[in-house]
């Protein structure tokens, strides 16, 4: 299956480099290119691309406005956000507005390739490093709302799904929940794709922001 991507980034080299990049792999195919967060909701639209690679820092419509509003109205194509530093202020926001993930610009080639196909395989792309500095970070605006609203959802759980769901919020990889749970790794992210399910979630990312907004992880 060919992956198709969007390019959008305000630097024309960045977006020749990205393409090249693209182009030598057998599976992934660039099907344009955006210079601002407009410019790529506009094409979005237009070409459908499985993966969105978009820049945060655009001119006009910026990459967390395109992102919130592609996750809107095209829910098919995947945001991978790019930053120029792992805590940008920017990240927050583009987490929020239902990005699957967060890559540096100087990521190695095989990294960037690899979250590519990851996110458009459905799963988020974010280390479990850059998800504790962002939760650490993020904390006093996750936990702005109240938590009582989220109850319901998580009754849907069993309690073992419960306990991922924790670590989940906690930032932990799968292989460090099977080591914390004593499970193994295939068990863990069986229970997450149900975590997933039961919850109405998009992905990884998304079940970070409700264990925490739902109050399940506690305050560091």
């Amino acid at each position: 299956m060919t992956i198709r991507v969007l390019i959008a980034d305000d630097e024309a080299l960045l977006r020749m480099a990205f393409g090249m990049v693209l182009e030598a792999q057998p599976d992934l195919l660039p099907v344009g290119e955006a210079g601002d967060g407009a410019e790529a909701v506009r094409l979005a639209r237009e070409l459908a691309p499985d993966v969105v690679l978009m820049d945060v820092r655009m001119p006009g419509t910026d990459g967390i406005e395109a992102t919130r509003e592609l996750v809107r109205s095209c829910p098919r194509s995947r945001v991978l956000i790019l930053t120029t530093f792992d805590l940008d202020e920017y990240a927050f926001a583009g987490l929020e507005a239902g990005a699957s993930g967060f890559l540096l610009k100087n990521t190695r080639p095989e990294e960037l390739l690899a979250a590519i196909r990851n996110v458009a395989a459905g799963d988020a792309v974010l280390s479990p490093r850059i998800t504790r500095r962002l939760l650490e970070r993020a904390a006093p605006h996750l936990r702005s709302g109240a938590g009582a609203e989220h109850a319901e959802r998580l009754a849907r759980l069993s309690l073992r799904e419960r306990e991922v769901l924790v670590q989940v919020g906690h930032g932990l990889s799968n292989a460090e929940i099977a080591a914390t749970l004593h499970l193994a790794e295939a068990t863990v992210k069986s229970h997450l794709g149900r975590i997933l399910h039961k919850l109405g979630l998009r992905d990884r990312i998304q079940a970070v922001v409700l264990a925490h907004r739902s109050h399940l992880v506690p305050p560091a």
